[in-house]
C-alpha cells in the first residue's frame, strides 16, 4: 500500500482520537474530560457563567506533536511523543497503530509489526491496523499476512480492496484456489477494478486455466485497451488453447512493444505453431553479433530451421543449445534426430545414447536409435533395441517388417519368415509395397527352408 493511503488512514483515525482526547480549553463546556492521568473528570462550574473550567491534558499535546511531525514527513520526530504517550497510556490502540505507521515509514518493519499487533490485540475491530499489518507482512511473510487481511475483509465487508490484498497474500502463500476466490469476490464488489481483473487473469494463466484467463484478459482490455500486460496475457492464453487468433494477438502485443525481443519470440512461436516458418525466421532476423543467445531463443531458431529442413543450420544451432544445457534430454534427442536426417549415423548414435542416458524411459529416443542402427547397417543392434522397445509396448506391423528385414539381412531364415508373416497378419494390406515385398520374400524363404530339410 502506498504511503499516502496509510497517511489517509492515520489522519482519519487521528480525527477519531481527537474525539476521545479533545483539546481542553477554559470556557468550553463538557461533561467528561481527561485528567492528566487519563481518567474522566467533571469540570468545576463558574458561579457567574455556569461554564466548566478544565485542566489541560499533556497527552493531547503529545498527540499534537506527533501529528505535526507526520504532517511535515518528519517521522523520526514523531517517535518520541508517541512513545511517551504509550508509556502513560499503553492500552490506547490508536497510539500503537500510529507508532506502527511511523515505524513503517522509517523502514523499521520489526518495530512496526509489534505496534500493529498490539493495536489489533487491544482493538480487533480496528480495520486500518489490520490492513496495515497485512500490508507490512505481504512481502516478507505473506502467509502471516492472510490472517489480518481476512479480519479486514470481515470488518470492511463492502470494500473490494481488502479482498484483493487477501488474494495477493494467498497467492504468494501458494493457496491459489483461495486466491482466485478472493479476487473474484473483489471483482463482485468492483467489476471495474483493473488491478484485480488483470491479476486474476494472470493467476488463471499460471494455473493452466487458459480459457478462464482469456476471459479475464479480455475484460482487462475493455477497461484499458492496449495494456501491454493484458495483450501479452491474452496472446499466451490463446496460444495455450492452440487457437489460431494467437498469432494476431501476439502481433497486437508487439505493436506496443516493438523493440522487445521477448515479444518477437512469442510471435515467432505462434507462427511456428501454424507452420509459417519463413515468416517466423523473417521476424527474428539473423542472430545478433556480440549478443549471447538464450537457450529459449536457440530452441526457437532450431524449430524454425527444422521446419524449413535446413538440417545443417539446425545441427549448428542445437549444438549451441546443448552446450548451454548438456543434461537436457530433449535437446540431445533433437540433435540426434537432425544428425539422422543428415545421415551422420555416428553422431546420431552418440546423441541419442546421451538422450537415453538422461531419460531412458522415453521410447522416442529408443525408436530413433533403432532407425539409426538400421540405416547404418547395424542389424544386430537394431534387433537388440527393438527387443527393449517391445518390453514397453506391443510391436506394430511396421516394427515386425523391420525385424523381418534385419533377420533376412543376417540370413536367419526362420525368424525372418516368422516376422514377415506377423507383418502380413497385422498390416492387412495397408502398405501394398511392403506387403508385396513380404509376400515375395516369404516364398523365397520357405523354399530355402524346404531345401534345408
Amino acid at each position: 500500500m502506498k504511503r499516502c493511503f496509510c497517511l489517509a488512514l492515520f489522519l482519519a483515525q487521528f480525527a477519531a482520537a481527537a474525539l476521545l482526547f479533545p483539546r481542553i480549553c477554559s470556557g468550553e463546556s463538557s461533561d467528561s474530560r481527561l485528567r492528566e492521568n487519563g481518567t474522566p473528570q467533571q469540570a468545576a462550574k463558574s458561579p457567574a457563567q455556569g461554564t466548566r473550567r478544565v485542566v489541560g491534558n499533556p497527552l493531547n499535546d503529545l498527540l499534537d506533536q506527533a501529528r505535526a511531525a507526520i504532517d511535515r514527513n518528519d517521522f523520526q520526530a514523531a517517535v518520541a511523543p508517541l512513545q511517551k504517550f504509550i508509556a502513560e497510556k499503553d492500552d490506547f490502540a490508536y497510539a500503537h497503530f500510529q507508532l506502527g505507521y511511523v515505524y513503517t515509514a522509517l523502514k523499521q518493519p520489526k518495530e512496526a509489526r509489534a505496534e500493529y499487533e498490539k493495536a489489533v490485540a487491544l482493538d480487533p475491530k480496528m480495520s486500518e491496523a489490520q490492513l496495515n499489518l497485512g500490508i507490512l507482512l505481504l512481502d516478507s511473510d505473506p502467509a502471516a499476512a492472510v490472517a489480518p487481511f481476512t479480519k479486514a475483509v470481515d470488518l470492511l465487508a463492502t470494500q473490494s480492496r481488502p479482498r484483493f490484498l487477501l488474494g495477493i497474500a494467498q497467492e504468494r502463500s501458494g493457496d491459489f484456489k483461495s486466491a482466485a476466490q478472493s479476487f473474484e469476490a473483489s471483482l463482485a464488489l468492483d467489476p471495474k477494478d483493473l488491478d484485480a481483473t488483470l491479476h486474476l487473469a494472470q493467476l488463471y494463466l499460471s494455473q493452466k486455466q487458459p480459457a478462464a484467463a482469456e476471459k479475464k484478459f479480455r475484460a482487462t482490455l475493455e477497461l484499458q485497451p492496449n495494456l501491454p500486460a493484458a495483450l501479452l496475457g491474452l496472446a499466451q492464453s490463446l496460444d495455450a488453447q492452440q487457437k489460431p487468433e494467437a498469432a494476431e494477438a501476439f502481433q497486437n502485443y508487439l505493436k506496443t512493444q516493438p523493440n522487445s525481443p521477448a515479444a518477437k519470440e512469442n510471435l515467432a512461436r505462434a507462427l511456428v505453431a501454424k507452420n509459417q516458418f519463413d515468416e517466423a525466421e523473417a521476424l527474428l532476423g539473423p542472430p545478433q553479433p556480440n549478443v549471447a543467445p538464450t537457450l529459449e531463443s536457440l530452441q526457437l531458431r532450431a524449430d524454425i530451421q527444422i521446419g524449413q529442413k535446413k538440417w545443417d543450420a539446425a545441427a549448428t544451432t542445437l549444438k549451441q543449445a546443448v552446450a548451454l544445457a548438456p543434461q537436457d534430454a530433449k535437446l540431445r534427442g533433437g540433435l540426434g534426430r537432425v544428425y539422422l536426417q543428415l545421415r551422420d549415423f555416428k553422431n546420431a548414435e552418440l546423441e541419442l545414447k546421451n538422450a537415453i542416458r538422461i531419460d531412458q524411459n522415453n521410447l522416442a529416443y529408443w525408436k530413433d536409435l533403432s532407425t539409426t542402427y538400421y540405416l547404418a547397417g547395424n542389424y544386430p543392434g537394431t534387433l537388440a533395441v527393438l527387443d527393449i522397445i517391445a518390453k514397453a509396448e506391443k510391436p506394430t506391423a511396421g516394427t515386425w517388417f523391420i525385424r523381418a528385414l534385419c533377420y533376412d539381412k543376417l540370413q536367419q531364415t526362420q525368424p525372418a519368415l516368422d516376422a514377415y508373416q506377423k507383418f502380413l497378419q497385422l498390416d492387412q494390406d495397408k502398405n501394398p509395397d511392403q506387403v508385396w515385398q513380404a509376400q515375395q520374400r516369404s516364398i523365397v524363404l520357405k523354399k530355402v527352408l524346404e531345401k534345408k530339410r
